[in-house]
Protein backbone atom coordinates (compact mmCIF):
# COMPACT_ATOMS: atom_id res chain seq x y z
CA UNK A 1 0.00 0.00 0.00
CA UNK A 2 2.81 2.03 0.12
CA UNK A 3 1.56 3.97 -3.61
CA UNK A 4 -1.65 4.58 -2.01
CA UNK A 5 0.05 6.27 1.10
CA UNK A 6 2.07 8.90 -1.20
CA UNK A 7 -0.93 9.52 -3.23
CA UNK A 8 -3.04 10.37 0.17
CA UNK A 9 -0.09 12.73 1.53
CA UNK A 10 0.11 14.30 -1.73
CA UNK A 11 -3.76 14.81 -1.60
CA UNK A 12 -3.83 16.02 2.03
CA UNK A 13 -0.52 18.26 2.15
CA UNK A 14 1.36 18.36 -1.07
CA UNK A 15 3.93 21.25 0.29
CA UNK A 16 5.46 17.85 3.07
CA UNK A 17 6.74 15.67 0.55
CA UNK A 18 10.31 15.57 -0.43
CA UNK A 19 10.82 15.59 -4.90
CA UNK A 20 11.57 11.32 -4.89
CA UNK A 21 8.17 10.92 -2.71
CA UNK A 22 6.79 13.67 -5.26
CA UNK A 23 8.29 11.56 -8.11
CA UNK A 24 6.55 8.48 -6.77
CA UNK A 25 3.06 10.01 -6.10
CA UNK A 26 3.02 11.33 -9.77
CA UNK A 27 3.94 7.76 -10.76
CA UNK A 28 1.42 6.25 -8.88
CA UNK A 29 -1.46 8.71 -10.34
CA UNK A 30 -4.28 7.54 -12.45
CA UNK A 31 -3.18 7.42 -16.08
CA UNK A 32 -5.23 9.79 -17.90
CA UNK A 33 -5.99 9.13 -22.37
CA UNK A 34 -5.16 12.60 -23.57
CA UNK A 35 -5.85 11.34 -27.10
CA UNK A 36 -8.70 13.14 -28.66
CA UNK A 37 -10.73 10.34 -28.30
CA UNK A 38 -10.20 10.29 -25.07
CA UNK A 39 -10.98 13.68 -24.27
CA UNK A 40 -14.12 13.25 -25.93
CA UNK A 41 -14.92 10.76 -23.62
CA UNK A 42 -13.99 11.83 -20.41
CA UNK A 43 -15.79 15.15 -20.73
CA UNK A 44 -19.05 16.33 -19.24
CA UNK A 45 -22.22 15.57 -20.16
CA UNK A 46 -22.64 19.23 -21.74
CA UNK A 47 -19.52 19.64 -23.32
CA UNK A 48 -19.91 16.29 -25.13
CA UNK A 49 -23.12 17.78 -26.29
CA UNK A 50 -21.27 20.78 -27.66
CA UNK A 51 -18.70 18.69 -29.16
CA UNK A 52 -20.88 16.57 -31.12
CA UNK A 53 -23.30 19.89 -32.29
CA UNK A 54 -20.51 21.12 -33.55
CA UNK A 55 -18.86 17.77 -35.36
CA UNK A 56 -22.30 17.68 -36.78
CA UNK A 57 -22.56 21.00 -38.41
CA UNK A 58 -19.14 20.85 -39.58
CA UNK A 59 -20.47 17.93 -41.96
CA UNK A 60 -23.21 19.63 -43.10
CA UNK A 61 -21.31 23.16 -43.98
CA UNK A 62 -18.36 20.65 -45.73
CA UNK A 63 -21.96 19.00 -47.57
CA UNK A 64 -23.14 22.52 -48.65
CA UNK A 65 -19.69 23.65 -49.74
CA UNK A 66 -19.03 20.63 -52.11
CA UNK A 67 -22.63 21.00 -53.57
CA UNK A 68 -22.35 24.78 -54.16
CA UNK A 69 -18.99 24.48 -55.45
CA UNK A 70 -20.43 21.66 -58.23
CA UNK A 71 -23.40 24.27 -58.98
CA UNK A 72 -21.48 26.77 -59.41
CA UNK A 73 -19.38 24.95 -61.74
CA UNK A 74 -22.16 23.57 -63.81
CA UNK A 75 -24.04 27.16 -63.79
CA UNK A 76 -20.94 28.70 -65.58
CA UNK A 77 -20.88 25.92 -68.21
CA UNK A 78 -24.27 25.94 -68.76
CA UNK A 79 -24.12 30.28 -68.97
CA UNK A 80 -21.31 29.50 -71.06
CA UNK A 81 -22.90 27.23 -73.84
CA UNK A 82 -25.98 29.04 -73.97
CA UNK A 83 -23.97 32.78 -74.36
CA UNK A 84 -22.35 30.56 -77.43
CA UNK A 85 -25.77 29.43 -78.87
CA UNK A 86 -27.67 32.98 -78.43
CA UNK A 87 -24.88 34.82 -80.42
CA UNK A 88 -24.18 32.15 -82.72
CA UNK A 89 -26.55 33.89 -85.36
CA UNK A 90 -29.42 31.35 -84.24
CA UNK A 91 -33.18 32.86 -84.01
CA UNK A 92 -34.77 33.55 -80.79
CA UNK A 93 -37.75 31.47 -81.88
CA UNK A 94 -35.30 28.37 -82.62
CA UNK A 95 -33.41 28.94 -79.36
CA UNK A 96 -36.76 29.39 -77.72
CA UNK A 97 -38.06 25.88 -78.78
CA UNK A 98 -35.00 24.46 -77.84
CA UNK A 99 -34.84 25.21 -74.07
CA UNK A 100 -38.14 25.97 -73.50
CA UNK A 101 -38.58 21.91 -73.43
CA UNK A 102 -36.49 21.67 -70.62
CA UNK A 103 -35.97 23.38 -67.10
CA UNK A 104 -33.56 26.40 -68.33
CA UNK A 105 -31.17 27.45 -65.59
CA UNK A 106 -29.63 30.97 -65.29
CA UNK A 107 -29.15 33.05 -68.62
CA UNK A 108 -31.35 30.32 -70.28
CA UNK A 109 -34.13 30.63 -68.26
CA UNK A 110 -33.83 34.50 -68.05
CA UNK A 111 -34.28 34.40 -71.99
CA UNK A 112 -37.03 32.02 -71.72
CA UNK A 113 -39.13 34.20 -69.28
CA UNK A 114 -39.22 36.87 -71.86
CA UNK A 115 -39.30 34.94 -74.82
CA UNK A 116 -42.65 33.64 -73.02
CA UNK A 117 -43.99 36.98 -72.62
CA UNK A 118 -43.08 38.01 -75.79
CA UNK A 119 -44.79 35.20 -77.20
CA UNK A 120 -47.68 35.96 -75.25
CA UNK A 121 -48.13 39.53 -76.44
CA UNK A 122 -48.53 38.44 -80.01
CA UNK A 123 -49.62 35.37 -80.06
CA UNK A 124 -52.74 36.94 -78.57
CA UNK A 125 -56.37 38.23 -79.76
CA UNK A 126 -55.58 41.49 -78.04
CA UNK A 127 -52.03 42.11 -79.07
CA UNK A 128 -51.39 44.28 -75.82
CA UNK A 129 -47.80 45.34 -77.31
CA UNK A 130 -47.90 49.12 -75.44
CA UNK A 131 -46.81 47.98 -72.26
CA UNK A 132 -44.18 44.98 -73.50
CA UNK A 133 -41.62 46.45 -72.65
CA UNK A 134 -42.56 47.33 -68.91
CA UNK A 135 -43.69 43.49 -68.52
CA UNK A 136 -41.08 41.93 -70.13
CA UNK A 137 -38.56 44.06 -67.71
CA UNK A 138 -40.75 42.89 -64.85
CA UNK A 139 -40.32 39.10 -66.15
CA UNK A 140 -36.63 39.04 -65.95
CA UNK A 141 -36.29 40.93 -62.68
CA UNK A 142 -37.99 38.12 -61.60
CA UNK A 143 -36.23 35.50 -62.78
CA UNK A 144 -32.96 37.01 -62.08
CA UNK A 145 -33.90 37.09 -58.15
CA UNK A 146 -35.42 33.52 -58.62
CA UNK A 147 -31.98 32.47 -60.11
CA UNK A 148 -29.63 34.52 -57.67
CA UNK A 149 -32.22 32.70 -54.58
CA UNK A 150 -31.35 29.00 -56.05
CA UNK A 151 -27.71 29.97 -56.21
CA UNK A 152 -27.84 31.86 -52.85
CA UNK A 153 -30.01 28.96 -51.13
CA UNK A 154 -28.65 27.09 -47.19
CA UNK A 155 -25.39 29.57 -47.56
CA UNK A 156 -26.93 31.48 -44.90
CA UNK A 157 -25.93 28.63 -42.46
CA UNK A 158 -22.30 29.14 -43.73
CA UNK A 159 -22.32 32.42 -42.21
CA UNK A 160 -24.56 31.22 -39.16
CA UNK A 161 -21.58 28.84 -38.26
CA UNK A 162 -19.18 31.17 -38.92
CA UNK A 163 -20.17 33.52 -36.73
CA UNK A 164 -22.05 31.51 -33.77
CA UNK A 165 -19.21 28.53 -34.06
CA UNK A 166 -16.67 30.17 -31.99
CA UNK A 167 -18.68 31.63 -29.16
CA UNK A 168 -20.68 27.98 -28.98
CA UNK A 169 -17.21 26.15 -28.51
CA UNK A 170 -16.89 28.76 -25.93
CA UNK A 171 -19.54 27.89 -23.96
CA UNK A 172 -18.27 24.36 -23.78
CA UNK A 173 -14.89 25.20 -22.58
CA UNK A 174 -16.40 28.12 -20.02
CA UNK A 175 -18.65 24.53 -18.52
CA UNK A 176 -15.36 22.72 -18.80
CA UNK A 177 -13.40 25.08 -17.19
CA UNK A 178 -15.95 25.03 -14.35
CA UNK A 179 -16.22 21.54 -14.10
CA UNK A 180 -12.94 21.09 -13.63
CA UNK A 181 -12.61 23.78 -11.54
CA UNK A 182 -15.22 21.92 -9.34
CA UNK A 183 -12.92 18.80 -9.69
CA UNK A 184 -9.66 20.31 -8.08
CA UNK A 185 -11.26 21.96 -5.35
CA UNK A 186 -13.14 18.72 -4.22
CA UNK A 187 -9.88 16.65 -4.58
CA UNK A 188 -8.13 19.60 -2.63
CA UNK A 189 -4.83 18.66 -5.55
CA UNK A 190 -3.99 21.37 -7.72
CA UNK A 191 -0.79 19.58 -9.43
CA UNK A 192 -0.53 19.88 -13.12
CA UNK A 193 -1.71 16.19 -13.60
CA UNK A 194 -5.19 16.71 -11.80
CA UNK A 195 -5.74 19.96 -13.62
CA UNK A 196 -4.45 19.86 -17.52
CA UNK A 197 -6.82 16.91 -18.46
CA UNK A 198 -9.89 19.15 -17.57
CA UNK A 199 -8.56 21.85 -19.19
CA UNK A 200 -7.86 20.00 -22.33
CA UNK A 201 -10.99 18.82 -22.24
CA UNK A 202 -12.43 22.12 -21.98
CA UNK A 203 -10.22 23.74 -24.64
CA UNK A 204 -10.77 20.67 -26.93
CA UNK A 205 -14.52 21.99 -27.35
CA UNK A 206 -12.96 25.89 -28.65
CA UNK A 207 -10.94 23.96 -31.10
CA UNK A 208 -13.83 22.17 -32.80
CA UNK A 209 -15.44 25.16 -32.83
CA UNK A 210 -12.97 26.70 -34.68
CA UNK A 211 -12.50 23.81 -36.70
CA UNK A 212 -16.26 24.64 -37.90
CA UNK A 213 -16.00 27.83 -38.09
CA UNK A 214 -13.27 28.65 -39.97
CA UNK A 215 -14.16 26.63 -43.33
CA UNK A 216 -17.47 28.23 -43.34
CA UNK A 217 -16.56 31.52 -42.93
CA UNK A 218 -14.27 31.09 -46.06
CA UNK A 219 -16.07 29.37 -48.53
CA UNK A 220 -19.34 31.96 -47.05
CA UNK A 221 -17.00 34.25 -48.38
CA UNK A 222 -15.82 32.49 -51.69
CA UNK A 223 -19.53 31.21 -52.79
CA UNK A 224 -20.97 34.63 -52.14
CA UNK A 225 -18.39 36.32 -54.22
CA UNK A 226 -19.59 33.71 -56.76
CA UNK A 227 -23.44 34.71 -56.10
CA UNK A 228 -22.38 38.21 -57.08
CA UNK A 229 -20.50 37.83 -60.30
CA UNK A 230 -23.33 35.18 -61.87
CA UNK A 231 -25.97 37.95 -60.95
CA UNK A 232 -23.65 40.62 -62.46
CA UNK A 233 -23.77 38.48 -65.91
CA UNK A 234 -27.74 37.57 -65.53
CA UNK A 235 -28.78 41.29 -65.05
CA UNK A 236 -25.80 42.48 -68.11
CA UNK A 237 -27.54 39.86 -70.56
CA UNK A 238 -31.24 40.94 -68.97
CA UNK A 239 -30.26 44.23 -70.43
CA UNK A 240 -28.42 43.28 -73.49
CA UNK A 241 -32.17 41.17 -74.42
CA UNK A 242 -33.58 43.84 -73.26
CA UNK A 243 -32.72 46.11 -75.78
CA UNK A 244 -33.05 43.77 -78.33
CA UNK A 245 -36.66 43.08 -77.87
CA UNK A 246 -37.28 46.47 -77.27
CA UNK A 247 -35.83 47.51 -80.77
CA UNK A 248 -37.73 44.64 -82.38
CA UNK A 249 -41.40 46.04 -80.40
CA UNK A 250 -40.63 49.43 -82.02
CA UNK A 251 -40.25 48.02 -85.42
CA UNK A 252 -43.87 46.64 -85.22
CA UNK A 253 -45.09 49.58 -83.61
CA UNK A 254 -43.58 51.46 -86.62
CA UNK A 255 -45.23 48.94 -89.17
CA UNK A 256 -48.52 48.91 -87.35
CA UNK A 257 -48.57 52.56 -87.71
Amino acid sequence: MPQESLRLRAIRDPTTMNPADAMQAAQAAPVVDMSLFGLFWQAHFVVKIVMVGLLSASIWCWSIIVDKTLLFRRTEAEMDAFEEAFWSGRSLEELYRSYNDRQPNGLAAVFVAAMREWKRSFEGSGRQVQSLSQRIEKQLDVTIHREVERLESRLLFLASIGSAGPYIGLFGTVWGIMTAFTSIAASKNTSLAVVAPGIAEALFATAIGLFAAIPAVLAYNKLQASVAKSQSRLEGFADEFSAILSRQIDERLSLAA
